[in-house]
Formats: C-alpha cells, structure tokens, sequence
C-alpha cells in the first residue's frame, strides 16, 4: 500500500507565513490595478492641492490659515459623515442641509429666544435631526417612495420651516458661551499635545492589538513594518499638525492670544472614531454594509432591511444636526440662510470625493474628512489666489465630476476583474 503524502505550502503546522513588505505591496498594486482605489484619489488630489497652493500662494500654510481650513470645513464634514451611512445604501439625502438649518434655527430660539440653557438647546436641536431622520426613513423603507423624491420634497417643506422658525427672515444671536466656543475657541497647547499623544497611542493600541489577534489565529495580516509605517505616519501628519495650530496666530498676542487646536477638532475626531466603529466593528455595521451590496441578499439572511434603511436616514439628519449647530457657533447667529445656498452639495461632494460610491455598499466615515478637506482647501485656496465665487464652483464641480467617473471606472474595473 502506498501512502501519499501532501506537503502544505504555508508552513509548518499549517502556520500562514508571515507577509512581507514587498508581498503586501504587491498585493495593494494588485488591488488598485483591479479597480479598488480606496483613498487614495481624495489624497492624491488633497496633496497636489495643497502643493499648488503653497506654492502659489505661501500664506496658505501659515499658522491662521490653518486653523481656518478647520473651522471652515467643520460643518460640512459633520453633514457629510451623516451623508456616508444614506450613501451605503445606495439612497441619497437631498434635504440634509436645510435640515440642519432646521435643527440651527431650534437651537437658537431654545438658546437665546426661550433662554434654557445650552445643553438642551443642543438636545432639541439633535432630537429634531433624529425626527427629520425618522420620518424620511420611515417614508421610504415602508411606504416605498424614492428616496430622490422624498428627501427632495424635504429640501423644499424644510427651506419654508427655517423662514417659518426665523419669522419670515429675522436673525436670531447666539450668545451663549459654550455653543459659540464650539468654533470660535482654542484648547490649550498643552491639552493639544495631550490630545494628541491620546490618539496615537489609541491608534497604536488598535492596529497592534489586531496584528497580535490575528497572527495568534493564523490569519493574514499586515507585516508588522507596515503597522508600524502607519503609526510612525499619523504621528508625523498630527505632530505637524498640532505644531502649527500652537503657534501664535493673533495679530496683537500682548492684548488677546490666539493659539491652540479648535475646540471643533476633537469633536469631530471623537465622531469620526465613533462611526468609524460602528461600521466596521459592530454588526450593525456589517448589516448596513450588506444592505447595501444586494438589498434582496440581505433580506434572505434574516437582516431587518427596513429597519437599517431607517436608521441609516436617522443617522444622517442627526449629523446634519451637528452640522447645524457647528454653523450656528461660527457664525454667532443663525438666520433664513443657515444651512442652504451650497451647502448640500458640498457635504455630498465630500463623501463623493473622499471615496464613498454613490452606488451603495462602499465607503468609510474618514471619506468625509478627506472629502471635506479636499472642498475645504479648494475654497481657501482659491479664495486666497483672488478667484471669484464663480471659478470656485466650476473647480470644485470639476472635482467632484472626477470623483464619481473614477468611482464609475474602478466599479467596472472590479467588476471585469471579478473583485466585487
């Protein structure tokens, strides 16, 4: 008799060989050639930006310039995370701008008009949100109108509750403290360097606790250079970035010092964590994710289909929420305009261009950061060169025109490739 003997490729006790960096290169080119960009688009475009910029323009680096690339996008990135869950699914959210002047205009006559303190004002402005969400989700999940029409239908009825809300067109102040502070106050150097060593020292926990996990149960993962490469990455980007923000950006610091990280960048540091977790840590976000490739799929794997639509829309206006009350604190004020004119398009240009498919089932909350970076530097940046309103739009639609075709291109590539 005999015995046949086969030898396993991977290793002594069928251990998985550790990757090398050379391998997990390869095998990241392989991705790209196959249609699976990522992010890199929005960082590539985010980088040439800034580099034209710079270069035209050196101010755009300076100190206060930079902090209000901050504060200048902070709205429409909160409007565009909310953006990312409605966009998984393949449903788009047309009123999630004047929502959040509908949620603007509840915080400032909570705040200053009835005079309740600044904790409720912002819990009836994020109840609103959640309602606006519940209604829309509920209209299209189970009486089955498109989400195009409904949320339309919304961007009108909630452009006439914001007038109704500011009485045809009053402006109404905002004067307290810690509502206006969200964008127009700084924590301190130290607490900005605090703040940092806290992110990443959390970001090093995570991605060395998951190479550990992972290689303890065979499975593939990362080379521990590349984790480390990432690490040694974030640390540089946001050691940079706390540097310039402490230093002093006031034009008289004997009379008033203006230095420090905006308050409104932990805030949506903290967000981003959050959703960031809850899509790809939790089963909900597995859900939503599935939902999102084949609707019907899901369904016959038991997931409550209309019940992740719903909430995917609740999501969305309760960040438009927070978008909102972001816009009221830098303005100080919120009137008829508040959350209209562009700012819809541009919270959707950011998911767009960030990497979030308008086809559904692919995209990450960090898209609208980069997305919102991207808006964000483009408006400064040409704002600082002297460019009309009008050149700014024609970029920026340019931009966001590139975004969807190469969304589209590398959809048909990963399809021919059988990727997806």
């Amino acid at each position: 008799m005999t015995t046949t003997t086969t030898v396993r490729k991977d290793g002594p006790a069928g251990v998985t060989p550790a990757p090398t960096v050379g391998s997990h290169v390869r095998n990241y080119l392989g991705r790209v050639r196959g249609g699976d960009l990522g992010s890199l688009p929005a960082v590539t475009g985010l980088v040439v930006l800034c580099v034209v910029f710079a270069i035209v323009r050196p101010v755009f680096f300076s100190a206060a310039n930079f902090a209000n690339l901050f504060t200048q996008g902070a709205a429409v990135t909160a409007i565009a995370m909310g953006l990312i869950f409605v966009l998984l699914l393949g449903e788009i959210d047309l009123s999630a701008g004047f929502a959040s002047g509908v949620c603007a205009a509840i915080l400032a006559n909570v705040a200053t008009v009835l005079g309740y303190p600044w904790y409720v004002a912002v819990a009836a402005a994020l109840a609103t949100g959640m309602v606006i969400g519940l209604t829309l989700g509920v209209l299209v999940a189970k009486v089955g109108i498109p989400s195009f029409v409904v949320t339309l239908a919304g961007f009108l009825a909630f452009q006439g509750v914001v007038l109704l809300l500011m009485e045809e067109g009053t402006n109404i102040s905002i004067r307290d403290e810690t509502i206006i502070a969200i964008e127009n106050r700084w924590v301190s150097p130290l607490l900005g360097w605090v703040l940092f060593a806290v992110a990443v020292g959390g970001y090093a926990a995570v991605q060395l606790l998951r190479h550990r996990n992972r290689t303890s149960r065979g499975l593939v993962t990362d080379p521990i250079l590349v984790v480390f490469g990432r690490i040694a990455a974030l640390a540089v980007i946001l050691g940079i970035a706390v540097y310039v923000l402490n230093q002093e950006r006031s034009i008289n610091p004997l009379i008033s010092s203006n230095k420090g990280m905006p308050i409104v960048v932990p805030i949506l540091a903290v967000l981003l964590v959050l959703w960031t977790f809850v899509l790809s840590r939790t089963a909900y976000g597995r859900h939503l994710y599935a939902v999102g490739g084949n609707r019907e799929a899901a369904r016959r794997a038991g997931i409550n289909v209309d019940k992740i639509r719903i909430s995917a829309f609740v999501i969305c206006s309760a960040m438009a929420a927070v978008g909102g009350i972001i816009a009221a604190s830098r303005d100080r004020s919120v009137d008829p305009n508040t959350g209209g004119s562009n700012v819809l398009l541009y919270a959707v240009g950011a998911a767009v261009i960030g990497g979030t498919s308008l086809f559904g089932g692919k995209g990450r909350v960090i898209d609208a950061v980069l997305g919102g970076a991207v808006v964000a530097v483009i408006i400064n940046g040409m704002g600082l060169m002297g460019y009309s309103s009008g050149v700014k739009y024609v970029l920026t639609g340019l931009v966001l025109l590139l975004a969807a075709g190469v969304d589209a291109l590398s959809r048909r590539r990963s399809a021919s490739t059988g990727t997806r």
